[in-house]
């Protein structure tokens, strides 16, 4: 299973190459899900749309007029685009999001603020369940499920989740062999302006103490998922670096030449 969006898909003939390794995936014979977030694409559209952007602790305030616009942003660009480029490269990709089937229900999130309080930052969701009966029966039938993370609660509301956390679930609920999270990095590093200072492995009882000081900014979100998907029942995490195509195969093929950081239990 491999999370991919943000920065990495900016660039057209990178995500180009990012599609065409994970062909080589699937007709080597893995099966294949593909989870995207879409950051700058929302940006994009909200402005379009005259809406100012708000973030509280890293996710954003969300209305519900901003969500009828993520909403387009995410599943009637990002996930048609994906699926239109997989689908070229001769797979049989099919757009989804986790509202449907049922695949994923959520809660509203509420931030928590320095004065304890709660502080409500509209339809944003935490993963509370997933059902993975739709994307199995999927994959067990050739197909290559693309995943935006629109969801819905039992509220009858629908909700932004973070495609991190959101990626993180739902490799645990499928007991994922492969978890890759595609950034703009190679992995964790301990100077960010030094790649010598990759973290190559990192197991789960050392992430705490990292936290604060290696572990910081967008990484927490990362980092974070990779412990949910091993938590919850997947084989490997990886965060490698989705600008260079080559690094999806290398982290799956031959993870002794990956530059990545790999989490172990």
């Amino acid at each position: 299973m491999v999370k991919y969006g943000g920065n990495a898909m900016l660039d057209e003939r990178v995500t180009s190459g990012i599609v065409e390794k994970l062909a080589t995936l699937m007709h080597s014979g893995y099966r294949l899900l593909v989870v995207h977030g879409g950051g700058p694409f929302i940006e994009d559209t909200l402005k379009m749309a005259g809406l100012e952007s708000e973030f509280v602790a890293g996710h954003r305030r969300t209305t519900e007029e901003a969500m009828k616009y993520i909403e387009m942003a995410l599943k009637g660009h990002v996930n048609s685009r994906l699926v239109r480029m997989l689908n070229a490269m001769g797979l049989s990709a099919v757009g989804l999001s986790g509202k449907d089937g049922g695949m994923v229900c959520v809660t509203r999130r509420y931030h928590i603020n320095e004065k304890e309080e709660k502080v409500d930052i509209g339809l944003v969701g935490d993963v509370e369940h997933i059902d993975a009966t739709l994307l199995n029966l999927l994959m067990d039938h050739g197909y290559v499920p693309v995943v935006s993370t629109i969801s819905s609660g039992k509220d009858g509301y629908d909700y932004n989740v973070n495609a991190d956390m959101f990626a993180g679930h739902l490799a645990g609920a499928l007991k994922a062999g492969h978890f890759l999270m595609l950034t703009d990095v190679d992995g964790l590093m301990r100077d960010v302006n030094d790649p010598a200072t990759l973290i190559t492995s990192l197991r789960h009882d050392e992430i705490e103490a990292l936290k604060g000081s290696t572990i910081k900014g967008g990484m927490i979100p990362k980092v974070r998922a990779c412990e949910i998907a091993l938590e919850e029942g997947a084989a490997s995490a990886v965060i490698t670096n989705g600008t260079r195509p080559e690094a999806l195969l290398e982290s799956i093929l031959d993870p002794q030449k990956a530059r990545a950081t790999r989490f172990l239990r």
